[in-house]
């Protein structure tokens, strides 16, 4: 039976991907045999052997495997298992069994080079030999068992050498066509990777630039007795302001790579989450959060805004759009530095027009088609395509106007908006506002009384209950007092301002409203505003001044925001399954369920899982690792939803060191409410655990090792973060004295299968140590494993290279000493 796991795990492999070959074939094999029965009938002897109930077997079967979409949900993981009994059956031994029975002829020659062809389509080599070694070993059996004189047609035998050519040569050359499509997929990812990589180069420098200015401005180290470092309220500003920088070109890569995703993948946008825009405001805000790479670049850009207009559309995709578009413009200024863009907004137009060297005539047509670039090194050629792509979804268009050595100018064109829209638009948003927020409880704390009263005179219509503060102490003391379920919060007060008032808030000096949603109302520029909220506590922010419909939708988003803070706190009290095999792996986990005042069952099997289930005392949520022997995750699940006892709909989340499209799909189809990536981190695993409590879905969440370099030399050996943490939770001794020794095993284990040639267990071997090292915190490692594991997994190929074993091991040693250096540094100091 291990043998055939197996074997059948490359025929699973085989239909994981790739259009739906086997539901095709339902369709077309219930059709084809129901026409051959009646051909048979018109055209054959009478006397013919009548295969009318192994036929209609055969049809039911095939409608079952082109049925595949009517499926129930609970019966879907069964699909590829049920077609593997299809194939077997239906093609293999149907056939052969139909030959012997009249004897074999030229119809059950033909019929034979028919299934072998199909055969050959729907499996692997592995999987063709063993289905024609058994369906035929079953027809035969079965034509001897019910057959007094049974005798094998010499025309069926005579051709063998014939279906064994079809096997070996069909086989040959489907790998080598997906050998072809391989190198094909290679050359073409690392060209996008290439491209990727050059893109990503100016966002990594504005980082790199970033933090050199912050260190710039800290104070040196090497201060002794405990005495604090000074930072005046300037440094601070100035550090927060280059902690602002960073993040935006942080979320300018992310913006080259969600776009080049989109694009790759032809993703549509969602029309349904479109809103109205103020153009005028987009491309101010455009403007204002491009990662310019330096102030001349910044200075070469001028706004002009004739008309402001609406437009209904993305503002995240629009803001894409004029990004892509500056970043073009300003491509030539290092060569030109006499070039300039001008962005016109007016007659429901937004222009960008430079004084770059201009675009030939003959590439203006093809200019919008995807990897097609112009005049530039590195970049991807999908940044005009995706543009034109936004701009359709919009309801209008894109194009370009260019005269070599003059100018280039790019025009949006936005579809007219009646007013009767725009009104009926703000009508429906303040309709939906007033159903969220009717009847709350808001302070609003702003030291401006004629600003005080403009904001209750647009939030009126929406039915708050409104107190009022005019400085930081007296919102403090109402909050003492008083429960509130949101707080529009200014934050340039005098005396205590609105980042210490959420800052006590925050840390429990009123008690009630510790948890209270905030949302900030601030003229400070969006990307500095954002990271001092965020640091602050402040839940989101609204521009001031700000139009009444984004003032009232922001609160209400504030309003229904899970924050991690709450989420944690909503564990209080809760029971909580942790199904994982690998006890460290689990006492991470387990420690930050258990901060946050939730019950821990532990349990290392899936059977084990069950049993825990089933007792009387029942669990609010399971975690469940995917990976465990025997009863797996997915099966476990599986389980637990058929099994109709009164905790089959408890709500499970997924962990796992694997996170490709295929294992979180399956993880749905299994049943489960949630995807959490190893390693887990607190936050991610207390927004997961609130959003399933509250009886929604878990959102999924990648690895956040995994976002770092792919090598070992390059970045941070160690995830100081999540070190942190295990020294919070005194877990850090406990660590170092178990998981280094591990680690070690594991490293051995699989350099003895490394020599043994046993790729079974370096499977397993590198599964455990990925899992290890992400909750060790081995950053660098849990990154090398990981590139390793993938091919060892999805592909049951040993790692490219001759040297990744010795990779691994050097890596392995540098982190052991650099844990124990971490452990050393951060030893508690004696009492004097």
């Amino acid at each position: 039976m291990n043998w055939f796991s197996r074997v059948f795990a490359h025929y699973e492999a085989y239909h994981a991907y790739g259009p739906p070959r086997l539901k095709y074939m339902g369709y077309l094999g219930a059709v084809t045999y129901i026409a051959f029965f009646f051909l048979r009938f018109t055209r054959s002897k009478p006397e013919i052997w009548d295969d009318i109930g192994f036929r209609l077997v055969a049809v039911a079967l095939f409608l079952g495997l082109g049925l595949k979409d009517h499926w129930p949900r609970r019966l879907k993981p069964y699909y590829i298992r049920y077609s593997y009994g299809v194939l077997l059956y239906c093609l293999p031994c149907f056939t052969v069994l139909v030959a012997l029975e009249r004897g074999g002829g030229v119809p059950a020659i033909s019929n034979a080079f028919i299934v072998l062809c199909f055969l050959v389509m729907l499996t692997d080599w592995r999987n063709t030999l063993v289905m024609l070694a058994a369906g035929t070993g079953l027809a035969a059996l079965w034509y001897a068992l019910t057959v007094d004189q049974p005798r094998v047609p010499m025309d069926l035998v005579s051709q063998l050498p014939a279906y064994a050519l079809i096997v070996i040569g069909g086989n040959l050359f489907k790998f080598s066509t997906e050998q072809i499509d391989a190198e094909r997929k290679l050359r073409a990812t690392q060209g996008l990777a290439g491209s990727i990589a050059h893109e990503l180069r100016h966002p990594l420098a504005q980082v790199h630039h970033s933090l050199q200015a912050m260190q710039r401005v800290l104070p040196a180290p090497g201060l002794s007795g405990g005495q604090l470092a000074p930072v005046g309220p300037a440094d601070v500003d100035t550090l927060y302001r280059h902690l602002a920088h960073g993040e935006q070109a942080v979320q300018r890569g992310l913006q080259v790579i969600s776009m080049t995703l989109d694009e790759v993948s032809a993703r549509p946008l969602d029309t349904a989450s479109f809103s109205y825009l103020s153009a005028a405001a987009v491309v101010s805000k455009a403007v204002e959060e491009y990662g310019y790479d330096s102030e001349d670049e910044c200075a070469a850009v001028a706004v002009q805004v004739q008309e402001d207009f609406q437009f209904r559309g993305d503002e995240t995709a629009c803001l894409f759009v004029l990004f892509n578009l500056i970043k073009n413009a300003l491509y030539y200024l290092r060569l030109q530095p006499g070039t300039r863009v001008w962005i016109m907004v007016g007659g429901q137009q937004v222009r960008v027009r430079d004084n770059g060297p201009g675009i030939a005539p003959e590439v203006l047509p093809t200019l919008f088609e995807p990897f097609r670039s112009v005049g530039k090194s590195g970049g991807t050629g999908l940044g005009l395509a995706y543009c034109q792509r936004v701009m359709k979804a919009f309801g209008g268009t894109i194009r370009c106007q260019s005269q070599p050595g003059a100018f280039t100018e790019f025009t949006l064109q936005f579809p007219a908006v009646g007013e009767q829209a725009r009104e009926e638009h703000h009508a429906r948003g303040l309709a939906q506002a007033r159903d969220a927020l009717a009847g709350k409880r808001l302070l609003m704390v702003e030291d401006d009384a004629a600003q005080r009263a403009l904001t209750r005179h647009k939030l009126r219509p929406v039915g708050l209950s409104i107190d009022e503060a005019a400085d930081g102490q007296r919102a403090l003391d109402l909050l003492a007092r008083h429960a509130y379920d949101l707080v529009l919060l200014d934050l340039n007060m005098p005396v205590v301002d609105g980042y210490q008032v959420a800052q006590r808030l925050r840390q429990g000096q009123a008690p009630a409203n510790r948890y209270v949603r905030i949302v900030a109302h601030t003229s400070e520029p969006a990307h500095v505003a954002r990271v001092k909220t965020q640091r602050a506590g402040i839940d989101s922010f609204v521009a001031k001044p700000s139009d009444q419909l984004p003032l009232v939708q922001a609160l209400v988003q504030a309003l229904q925001r899970q924050g991690a803070e709450v989420a944690a706190h909503a564990l209080a009290g809760r029971r909580v399954l942790l199904a994982d095999d690998s006890a460290y792996n689990r006492r991470a986990v387990a420690a930050y369920l258990r901060e946050a005042g939730a019950e821990v069952v532990e349990v290392d099997t899936g059977q084990a899982a069950l049993q825990a289930l089933g007792q009387a005392s029942p669990f609010d949520a399971v975690l469940m690792d995917l990976g465990m022997p025997g009863m797996g995750g997915l099966d476990t699940a599986r389980a637990v939803r058929a099994s109709r006892q009164p905790w089959s709909g408890v709500p499970i989340l997924a962990l796992t060191a694997h996170s490709d499209a295929p294992a979180m799909q399956g993880a749905r189809e299994a049943g489960m409410d949630g995807f959490l990536v190893k390693p887990v981190e607190a936050m991610q695993l207390y927004e997961a655990l609130g959003a399933v409590l509250a009886g929604g879905a878990a959102q999924s969440h990648q690895p956040t090792a995994a976002a770092g370099p792919a090598g070992g030399s390059d970045g941070p050996l160690l995830n100081e973060a999540r070190l942190e943490s295990y020294r919070r939770l005194g877990l850090l001794d406990e660590l170092l004295a178990d998981y280094l020794p591990e680690i070690a095993r594991l490293v051995g284990s699989l350099e003895h299968a490394v020599r043994a040639q046993d790729l079974h267990q370096a499977r397993d071997a590198l599964h455990s140590l990925l899992g290890m090292s992400g909750e060790a915190g081995a950053l660098a490692l849990y990154q090398q494993v990981r590139q390793v594991y993938v091919p060892v997994l999805e592909e049951s190929r040993w790692p490219a290279g001759a040297d990744w074993l010795q990779q691994v091991q050097a890596l392995a040693a540098r982190t052991d000493q650099a844990l124990r250096d971490y452990g050393a540094r951060h030893q508690p100091r004696e009492e004097a």
